[in-house]
């Protein structure tokens, strides 16, 4: 406990008055209760309760499972345990030091208490993706004697509200009267209207804005390192540095939440899903960049390594399946298009962006996923997908293999293709693809109900990532 005495000394010297105990929910949104800091020690002591059914949730918070019928509610070993809506317990992780308080830059006195979630009894929640990367991890050292590093390049799109008339054409989004769920998007306009890239005239046009997600990056302790204007209208995108993957999954939670959190603050929509629902738009990715270090010796394993082209070969290998967990929206696979630098082919390349997996000289760049993902699992893929490649010595395609496999076209397909993965139904366990998928239709089931499948997308995504 010395490092939560540590960390209740540093609330209170630090003049934080509240502190929003926070979780990374199945889509990479954080959930929180706000503390008063002068009520930390018992929270440190006992947890905090929190309603399961936070578990259980798809995009637009509908519950995916009816847990007040326990009938009809079987679908999950555990459903016992999340019947009637019952409780989880938070606790933050103690393990690290420092232990994740993050104060907020655009909110003077507050700060984010990262937790995890568990049963009453103490035995963890079973679908918390945190602790689902962290057996992941485990895995890779224990079975292979690596550990992974990642940087993270992530598109996005930020607009300027135009008041708070909806884009429905109602005269607010908060109208009382107007009130549906999920929630009507506000009006937006363009930051800057695209199509050159790198723009330096652009850059300076959108100072405001960039500033703004520069302090709360750096204010957060994310390792920034730059800030770009990307090919489509009012598109962008951030680049970080290489942290351990743990580490570097935190810090996108942590920079899309308070991103999006910050610009609104200053009148500005950011959004993280993959194509915003307008004509001409460009779909944003999130290239995810990954290596191994050998546990023993620190040494990164080298591409021209035998073990390194397994991994490569693991990765390919489940890439169909594996785009499931890296593009989690119905909007997700428009992006898979040719001339627009996303792959369309489970296929590789040396320094070539049409490929799904981009081979450099100490990296692996997969360009599959969209920043809507949930870190936690994207990366995770990537480890049981290479677990599996090394066990079984695979070898791979040659690159820019004209038979490749093409990419999934719907995130249906996708399902169908991680269902019947076999390595993944071992790596996350058979009850957390299960669980997964379950969320996932229903989501796809109304989305497929709706009548005006635009207007969804926008309510559904663009107005909540």
């Amino acid at each position: 406990m010395m490092s939560a005495n540590a960390t209740l000394q540093r609330i209170e010297a630090s003049g934080i008055h509240t502190v929003r105990v926070a979780w990374c929910d199945l889509h990479g949104q954080l959930r929180s209760k706000s503390i008063m800091a002068s009520e930390l020690q018992q929270f440190v002591t006992q947890g905090l309760g929190m309603v399961g059914t936070l578990m259980l949730k798809d995009t637009s918070d509908h519950t995916a499972f009816k847990v007040f019928e326990p009938t009809q509610f079987t679908q999950l070993a555990d459903s016992a345990r999340f019947a009637g809506a019952s409780n989880l317990v938070l606790k933050p992780d103690f393990s690290t030091d420092p232990a994740p308080l993050y104060p907020l830059p655009w909110s003077p006195g507050s700060a984010w208490l990262l937790a995890q979630p568990s049963f009453a009894d103490g035995t963890p929640a079973p679908f918390d993706s945190r602790r689902v990367l962290q057996v992941a991890l485990d895995a890779l050292r224990t079975d292979a004697g690596y550990a992974m590093r990642c940087g993270l390049e992530i598109e996005f799109h930020i607009y300027k509200i135009e008041g708070e008339q909806s884009a429905a054409g109602i005269e607010s989004a908060l109208d009382p009267e107007a009130a549906v769920w999920p929630g009507l998007s506000p009006r937006v306009s363009l930051l800057h209207p695209g199509y050159q890239l790198l723009s330096d005239a652009y850059t300076d046009r959108c100072h405001a804005p960039l500033d703004i997600v520069r302090q709360t990056a750096l204010g957060l302790g994310l390792p920034l390192t730059s800030l770009e204007i990307e090919f489509g209208p009012s598109q962008f995108e951030a680049v970080f540095d290489v942290q351990d993957a743990l580490a570097a999954a935190d810090q996108m939670v942590r920079f899309t939440n308070g991103v999006r959190q910050a610009l609104r603050r200053a009148g500005y929509h950011a959004t993280f899903m993959c194509r915003p629902p307008f004509p001409h738009i460009m779909s944003s990715g999130w290239h995810l960049h990954q290596s191994l270090v050998d546990v023993a010796t620190g040494e990164p394993l080298p591409p021209s390594a035998p073990t390194h082209q397994h991994y490569l070969a693991g990765l390919l290998a489940h890439g169909r399946a594996m785009s499931a967990l890296a593009a989690p929206s119905v909007s997700s696979y428009a992006r898979y298009q040719p001339h627009v630098l996303a792959p369309q082919t489970v296929s590789w390349g040396t320094d070539n962006r049409a490929a799904m997996l981009r081979v450099l000289s100490n990296r692996i760049e997969n360009r599959v996923g969209e920043p809507m993902a949930n870190p936690y699992l994207y990366i995770a893929s990537q480890i049981y997908a290479g677990l599996d490649g090394m066990a079984r010595q695979l070898v791979p395609s040659m690159a820019g293999d004209p038979a490749a496999a093409p990419l999934p076209t719907s995130l249906a397909e996708a399902l169908d293709a991680l269902s019947a993965d076999e390595a993944y139904i071992a790596g996350f366990g058979r009850e957390f693809v299960r669980y997964y998928d379950h969320i996932k239709r229903f989501e796809i089931a109304r989305y497929e109900a709706a009548q005006d499948k635009t207007e969804w997308i926008r309510r559904e995504y663009f107005n909540r990532f």
